[in-house]
C-alpha cells in the first residue's frame, strides 16, 4: 500500500478534518436542539454547558483546520501551472478539469463553492462557539439568539457537506498527486 505526500495531505484535509467536522456538527445539532427543547423549568446543568462549549470549540478548530489545510496546502497544488508544451495534465488538476467540456463544471461550480462558500463553515462555527462561551446555559433564556446559533450551525453543516461532496468529486476526476512516495506495506511477491 502506497500513496504520495500530496495524497496524504488530501486525506488529512478531507477525511480527517472535514469528515470529523461533519460528524461533530451532526452531534452539535442534536445537542443544541436537546438543550433548547428541555422542560422550561428544568435548568441546564453545568456539565451540559461545559460539554457543549468544549464540543463547539473543537468543531471550530476542526473547521478552521479543514479550511486552512485546503486553502494553503492543497489548493496551491490544485492550481499548479503546467510548463509550456505539457500534454499530460495529470499532475495539474485544475488544467485537467478545464481541458474537457465533461469536467469543466467540476472546476467552475465545485471549486468555486469550495473556494468561497466553504469559508462560511469555520466563521459560522466560531460564532456559535463564541456565543456559547458568552451565554453558556443562559442561552436557553434568549430564544432568538438560540435560534440564530442553531441556524448558523445548520448552515455551516450544509456548506461543509456540499464542500465535502465537491471535494470528493474533484479528487475523483482530477486528484492532487505528486510528492514523495510513502509505503505502508509491500505487496506479497508470487
Amino acid at each position: 500500500m502506497e500513496f504520495t505526500t500530496r495524497g496524504l495531505w488530501t486525506l488529512i484535509h478531507g477525511m480527517g478534518f472535514g469528515a470529523l467536522y461533519l460528524l461533530a456538527c451532526s452531534g452539535a445539532l442534536v445537542e443544541l436542539t436537546r438543550l433548547s427543547r428541555r422542560d422550561a423549568d428544568a435548568p441546564i446543568s453545568r456539565s451540559d454547558e461545559i460539554f457543549l462549549t468544549a464540543y463547539l470549540i473543537t468543531m471550530a478548530a476542526l473547521a478552521w483546520a479543514t479550511v486552512l489545510t485546503g486553502t494553503y496546502i492543497i489548493y496551491p497544488w490544485y492550481r499548479a501551472v503546467a510548463p509550456p508544451g505539457t500534454t499530460n495534465l495529470a499532475a495539474f488538476p485544475q488544467l485537467l478539469l478545464k481541458s474537457s467540456p465533461a469536467t469543466i463544471a467540476w472546476h467552475s461550480i465545485g471549486m468555486e463553492w469550495k473556494e468561497h462558500v466553504g469559508w462560511l463553515t469555520p466563521i459560522a462555527t466560531t460564532m456559535a462557539a463564541a456565543i456559547q462561551i458568552r451565554y453558556g446555559r443562559h442561552l436557553k433564556n434568549h430564544p432568538q439568539l438560540r435560534a440564530a446559533v442553531l441556524c448558523f450551525v445548520l448552515a455551516a453543516f450544509f456548506a461543509a457537506g456540499i464542500a465535502g461532496f465537491f471535494g470528493a468529486m474533484l479528487d475523483k476526476h482530477a486528484p492532487v498527486e505528486g510528492g514523495s512516495l510513502i509505503r505502508l506495506s509491500h505487496g506479497e511477491s508470487q
